[in-house]
């Protein structure tokens, strides 16, 4: 939520509401909460029934309870620290309340004779049951006491108990107008989707009646939340639809346009020189493609495929229409290893065809890097490859027609958006071409990726041999090295993956140094190598570079080879603490194997005992090689913010939402957004603005 929604009275700041001065309001701030209407979107994290007064002689150590009882004696005492007692008594039994942090007006308001009614967690003490910091008030005060209604929890903050945010609340929903609190989803889209009214929906999740049901509330699969899940999925919906809105709203470059499917000169003379034919996915992506690139708005495509799909080629193909047409292709991967790889396919295929193809990279200096930025700004490099530094100040492209994204989930919105920036000449955009080898299911694909067109690459190239996956207790670590040095010596080689560069005391991970070291000398026959973040370039380069060639045959790394190194002699790979890596890192290690002719196998080393989460991660592992199935489940176990990576824009941050549990709700929010942009356009930035904020211009860069 942000002051100044387009189109909205401007919400009263917090510090309107009675008691609320400026320190209040810092905290509040912390929260996200800076006018009287944020507080009401401040959602409850839990619910608690307090309606029910529990005897104090029925307290039981380890009950959350509300209790009610007259103030026996209060006394401040030094018992290692000091601390505040307070003793209750009900006449069924009697409690002692314990504070370590308290002030003189608590110490009065606890005074003997009150009648005090609190809720906390009994426990045992060494006077009898007690509660330490319990929530309390005065039994006979007159305010609102919410006891007819469940009791919202609010997420914390230093400084600001749960009582206090509650009656913040409670104000909040008594003083905010109408006009603040605009409904910006008219009301027959509401009624198409079954779902309350804005207000009635926030008056519920605020003051839910007892008879409400709690284990409804807790799944956040009540109608009032269903209704707020509805509007956040709906605004993101349209800041991305508004995103693409606004970047085809400029003109693109029209390659090829005089007749699309006609392959370029170029793209044909590489399709030609490759000793393998393209699959019908590849040919399907790639018509796509050259359709959008005909077009004279630029493309918004996504290309997502399993490892090992191809689709570099087919953005390779790509890159080749758009040099054919005199103008500049860039492809920007998310780690050096990575941008080395693409670089060695790309120089591979188009030095027989004698186009240049450039590398920039961060580690690069000196008078290299400035030929490079020059052969770029002056168009002598018509395909260049890099990381992140591509978009940096000092990078200037000629002509750039197509900027090609590889691994999406791996940069944010706007990164994918600089490089474009960088593109913009002559009042037109590049194409977009984007790329993820972590396949990502349709639900997720509709949400998160909305401003973009999506192709499917769903076949994997002939002759590539399943991968064995097998999950083994850390227990046979011997018969895995048993395992190693057998295939190495029958001439194949083997990937070992460790998650941590050095142990942890917090997360006592076997560390690859350590795992190198050890591993080397169990097999003194073999040369064992090592890869690692921390690592210069040029020593990783170098390792890489022997493990390619075969020098080393068994191969130590941390999870930086996850994607982008090709070793069709590997055959087979380890994985430790398995258990703990989300299943699609687990997927993209395990697609470095099993890309040549020889049977391969994927290891899971595990810990035990492993955690429920854990043993389903290795069974879906265990039971599939289909990246598409194993992203459903990634989606299903850990939520749409770590499918995607933190960086995703928007989606790590959704509130409210979520899109493994609310995923039916897309359907009629992708109609709501159509109907919204089409017949209620003004609707639309009060939405995105109440939600996402004005922080995420989505259709520029900062």
């Amino acid at each position: 939520m942000n002051a100044g929604e387009a189109g909205a009275a401007t919400p009263r700041p917090v510090t309107s509401l009675r008691g609320v001065g400026e320190a209040l309001a810092g905290r509040l701030a912390a929260l996200g909460v800076h006018s009287a209407r944020d507080l009401l979107f401040l959602l409850p994290i839990r619910y608690e029934d307090r309606t029910r007064v529990v005897p104090l002689g029925e307290l039981r150590p380890g009950m959350r309870a509300a209790v009610e009882g007259e103030v026996l004696l209060t006394e401040v005492t030094f018992r290692g620290r000091r601390q505040l007692l307070s003793r209750l008594s009900d006449g069924s039994g009697s409690l002692t309340l314990r504070f370590f942090h308290f002030s003189t007006q608590q110490q009065q308001g606890l005074a003997r004779g009150m009648r005090i009614h609190c809720f906390g967690e009994a426990r045992r003490g060494a006077g009898g049951i007690e509660m330490v910091h319990p929530e309390y008030r005065r039994a006979d005060a007159e305010i609102d006491s919410v006891d007819d209604r469940l009791t919202p929890t609010y997420p914390a903050t230093e400084g600001l108990t749960q009582g206090r945010l509650r009656m913040l609340v409670r104000l909040a929903l008594a003083q905010v107008s109408a006009a603040e609190l605009r409904d910006w989803i008219p009301s027959e889209l509401l009624q198409r989707a079954d779902l309350p009214s804005l207000r009635e929906a926030l008056m519920l999740v605020h003051q839910p009646p007892v008879d409400c049901p709690v284990e409804e509330l807790m799944n956040r699969r009540h109608p009032a939340q269903r209704r707020l899940a509805f509007e956040e999925l709906l605004a993101h919906q349209l800041s991305l639809r508004q995103l693409r809105q606004n970047i085809q709203a400029e003109p693109g470059w029209a390659i090829g346009s005089d007749d699309a499917l006609t392959p370029s000169l170029l793209s044909s003379r590489l399709l030609a020189s490759l000793p393998f034919r393209l699959t019908g996915a590849q040919r399907r992506a790639l018509a796509e493609i050259e359709s959008d690139l005909a077009r004279e708005r630029p493309m918004l495509r996504l290309v997502q495929g399993d490892v090992g799909c191809g689709k570099t080629l087919v953005a390779a193909l790509a890159a080749a229409r758009v040099v054919q047409a005199g103008r500049q292709a860039a492809l920007m991967a998310p780690t050096e290893l990575l941008a080395d790889q693409h670089a060695q396919n790309f120089q591979r295929w188009f030095a027989p065809l004698s186009v240049p193809v450039a590398l920039l990279t961060g580690r690069q200096t000196g008078r290299a890097r400035q030929s490079i930025l020059e052969g770029i700004r002056e168009g002598h490099a018509p395909i260049v490859i890099g990381t992140h530094a591509l978009f940096q100040e000092g990078v200037q492209f000629a002509n750039l027609a197509l900027a090609i994204i590889d691994e999406q989930h791996r940069f944010g919105v706007h990164q994918r958006l600089a490089l474009r920036e960088k593109g913009a000449a002559g009042g037109r955009q590049p194409h977009q071409l984007i790329m993820t080898a972590t396949p990502i299911p349709r639900t997720l694909a509709m949400t998160a990726y909305a401003d973009l067109d999506v192709s499917v690459i769903d076949e994997l190239p002939p002759g590539r041999t399943p991968v064995k996956t097998v999950a083994l207790p850390e227990t046979r670590r011997v018969e895995v090295v048993q395992r190693i040095r057998s295939a190495c010596l029958a001439g194949r080689q083997a990937y070992w993956v460790c998650p941590l560069i050095d142990e942890s005391e917090e997360m006592p991970y076997s560390a690859a140094e350590e795992t190198a070291q050890t591993l080397a000398q169990a097999l003194p026959e073999l040369r064992v190598g090592l890869v690692h973040g921390r690592m210069p370039g040029a020593a990783k380069e170098r390792t890489m570079q022997e493990f390619k060639q075969g020098v080393i045959q068994l191969l130590v790394a941390t999870t930086v080879i996850e994607v982008g190194v090709d070793v069709p002699n590997a055959s087979l790979m380890i994985i430790e603490n398995a258990e703990r890596m989300g299943l699609a890192q687990l997927h993209q290690l395990r697609g470095r194997v099993g890309r040549g002719t020889h049977e391969s196998t994927c290891v899971l080393l595990y810990q035990s005992p492993m955690s429920q989460l854990g043993r389903e991660r290795l069974a879906v592992m265990r039971n599939t090689n289909d990246g598409f199935e194993v992203a459903r489940r990634d989606l299903e176990l850990r939520g749409p913010g770590e499918l995607l990576g933190t960086r995703q824009t928007g989606l790590s941050q959704m509130r409210v939402a979520d899109l493994s549990r609310d995923a039916d709700l897309l359907p009629a929010v992708q109609r709501a957004a159509q109907l919204l942009l089409a017949r209620w356009p003004d609707h639309v930035a009060p939405l995105i603005a109440r939600w996402i904020g004005q922080a995420e211009q989505y259709g520029r860069v900062g």
